[in-house]
């Protein structure tokens, strides 16, 4: 179909509606949707105890990793300080994106609609520096993926008349289940919305917070999310080849390739599971001369959930005074579990001191 764009027409693409698409899938797909499924669950069920700090840890890393694939890379403690501080820019553009996932994953079991998607995108794009009329709201013109207009663009998606329609559909679909696996059933709802592109900008985002909702609505991560967007992250092309085939009526070697990354984040997951622990064990050995009913001492289990702190954290943390904080900080500064962080307060009054668990963030990055 066509469309008008700067008084000339250009040629989009209008993705089938999902209800009239066939997802049946061959043995080797319909395993490998198994096999993720599975990998899922079982990492799941192996999550240590202290399962809540490493829930934290492993939704910060989803999130940066996806902000990452649409080329924001600022530094991981600038990110960290900006989610506690509310702070703007490019780091308070990423820590926005944390918390949409964590907005989608408390609404996960409410149902799916345009209103939701909306708030979701004023968050997430309240620092992008885009224009508000196309905050919140579906874009009213063409849009495009590469290139420098719709004229040479890799992708021109359907035009503004017909997102309404295929969003419709969209939303039906995704609380359905459409009789699908979850895994079948959440590759082709990412895909659909990309194809779709409703939005100016963070459709990439929001369209992997989907992702992390559909996940967690099918009970497939029921204590915590996977970092699915470091897995796609390691393989672009992989993932732009799997949306063609996709968008082109092939929609098998798509779900398959999403499977294989998820059943890989879920790997991840464990992975980072165990350097988390390692890297506690080794905190705990630097211990050596505090008394065993210390705040520094009860503090390092915390850290995996609360990377970056300040001495108020820490003593709502505690359950103690912030001067007994203070010492706190300062002893496992002292034995290199935290380091100071220079940070400005977005607001008025003094900037508070600011600690974070370097060993821990680095793991992020390897």
């Amino acid at each position: 179909m066509t469309a008008e764009w700067n008084g000339r027409q250009v040629d989009t693409w209008r993705p089938a509606e999902l209800s009239e698409r066939d997802f049946s899938l061959t043995e080797p797909e319909a395993r490998a949707t198994e096999r993720a499924a599975a990998a899922l669950l079982a990492t799941d069920a192996k999550l240590p105890d202290t399962w809540e700090a490493l829930a934290r840890l492993l939704l910060r890393h989803e999130g940066i990793a996806s902000s990452g694939i649409e080329g924001l890379r600022e530094p991981l403690v600038s990110v960290l300080v900006a989610e506690r501080t509310g702070a703007g820019g490019a780091a308070g553009w990423v820590a926005d994106n944390l918390e949409v996932i964590r907005m989608a994953l408390e609404e996960a079991e409410q149902p799916l609609s345009v209103s939701t998607l909306h708030r979701w995108h004023t968050r997430l794009m309240r620092n992008s520096g885009l224009s508000a009329e196309f905050i919140g709201s579906f874009r009213p013109r063409v849009g495009w993926v590469g290139g420098s207009s719709p004229l040479d663009a890799a992708y021109v998606p359907p035009p503004p008349g017909e997102i309404p329609e295929l969003m419709d559909d969209l939303l039906r679909f995704a609380d359905s289940g459409a009789g699908l696996d979850p895994v079948s059933h959440t590759a082709i709802l990412h895909a659909q919305f990309e194809a779709i592109h409703p939005y100016a900008d963070g459709n990439g985002r929001l369209g992997r917070i989907l992702v992390t909702r559909a996940l967690r609505r099918a009970d497939l991560t029921r204590r915590t999310t996977v970092p699915v967007s470091a897995a796609i992250a390691r393989d672009p092309g992989g993932y732009l080849s799997g949306l063609v085939q996709f968008e082109q009526g092939h929609a098998g070697p798509w779900i398959r390739w999403f499977a294989e990354m998820v059943e890989k984040a879920a790997a991840a997951t464990g992975s980072l599971a165990a350097q988390t622990r390692h890297i506690t064990e080794a905190w705990t050995r630097r211990l050596d001369g505090l008394r065993a009913d210390s705040a520094a001492r009860a503090l390092v289990p915390l850290l995996a959930g609360h990377p970056v702190l300040c001495a108020p954290d820490a003593a709502d943390l505690l359950g103690v005074s912030r001067p007994t904080a203070r010492t706190a900080l300062r002893a496992l500064t002292v034995r290199g579990v935290l380091a100071p962080v220079e940070a400005d307060s977005p607001g008025v009054g003094r900037n508070r001191h600011w600690f974070a668990a370097i060993d821990l963030i680095n793991t992020w990055s390897s």
